[in-house]
């Protein structure tokens, strides 16, 4: 192990051992339960151990809680899919409801387009799903938004561009 590597660790070490308990009440506190609480704080250490460069946190409990905010956030982004998957699986026919082996990949799939369209700056995202959601064209999408065309444009290219690099590049 390389020295600057064994400074990482010494230093998550440090941190887990001073803020774990802390880091994990925070969370219990937000999320309302102990148990994904204790794995989401372990994800946090994870991340740190991660990390490419020294931790240095100064202040170590906000440190903590801002990389953890992120967890819960995306905590409950997951939920709510999670939810509106399941009630639109409730309101199909249980003949053309899809077999349980695929419900799953269908759920991975609508996790990682939400990941993939949050990235995008608000006015591009709502451009790209007015286009690819209710249809509307270019010209429509810049009236109702009220932008020119060339921005919608824009707007649309960068959206796909951002989608097929994630999809087709390393």
């Amino acid at each position: 192990m390389s020295k600057p590597d064994l400074t990482l660790h010494q230093e998550v070490h440090a941190l887990y051992i001073d803020h774990y308990g802390w880091l994990q009440g925070w969370i219990r506190r937000k999320l309302g339960n102990a148990f994904d609480a204790n794995d989401m704080a372990q994800d946090v250490f994870m991340r740190l151990l991660l990390r490419k460069q020294p931790v240095q946190a100064h202040q170590p409990r906000a440190f903590l809680s801002t990389i953890a905010h992120g967890f819960v956030v995306e905590h409950w982004r997951r939920r709510e899919l999670e939810l509106a998957w399941q009630e639109t699986l409730a309101s199909w026919p249980a003949p053309e409801a899809p077999p349980p082996e695929s419900r799953l990949i269908f759920l991975e799939t609508l996790i990682e387009i939400d990941r993939t369209l949050d990235a995008l700056k608000p006015m591009v995202r709502n451009a790209f799903l007015m286009a690819q959601l209710d249809g509307l064209t270019c010209p429509q999408i810049a009236e109702r938004i009220g932008v020119s065309l060339a921005t919608v444009e824009r707007y649309i290219a960068k959206a796909l561009r951002h989608c097929y690099t994630l999809r087709f590049e390393p």
